[in-house]
């Protein structure tokens, strides 16, 4: 078994069609943790922008085909203002051509104390 690499400390920026693109190979690649890029399109805030942070690396033993992916927290903006709490797995190489994120935009990386809430509770709290 080898040691994974060492995971990626950059904070990406994206805005609604840059995350519409990892979401859709995520969807292509059939892999576990991504939003549905129909709901992203429904959802989220058009000028939104959102940061993407590499939070671990997830092997997919059962497909030995698809090398190590990074599991990202993305935190998009939905189209009520609010930033909500999502993850998204993704090929290393998709996620580091993304944009860097500005300082100006590094809190948006950071929860608020009382946490944010995931897709699911908001599409629960807004049906």
């Amino acid at each position: 078994m080898t040691a994974e690499p060492a995971l990626p400390r950059e904070v990406k920026a994206l805005d609604t069609p840059a995350l519409l693109r990892p979401e859709g190979r995520g969807l292509d690649l059939g892999l576990g943790r991504r939003l549905d890029p129909g709901w992203a399109r429904a959802n989220a805030a058009p000028d939104g922008r959102y940061c993407l942070r590499p939070a671990l690396w997830h092997d997919l033993t059962h497909r030995p085909e698809l090398p190590g992916q990074l599991r990202c927290v993305v935190l998009p903006a939905v189209r009520t203002g609010e930033h909500v709490q999502s993850l998204l797995d993704g090929p290393p190489g998709d996620l580091a051509a993304l944009p860097r994120a500005v300082p100006g935009e590094e809190g948006l990386r950071r929860a608020p104390a009382g946490g944010l809430r995931s897709v699911r509770e908001w599409q629960l709290a807004a049906s």
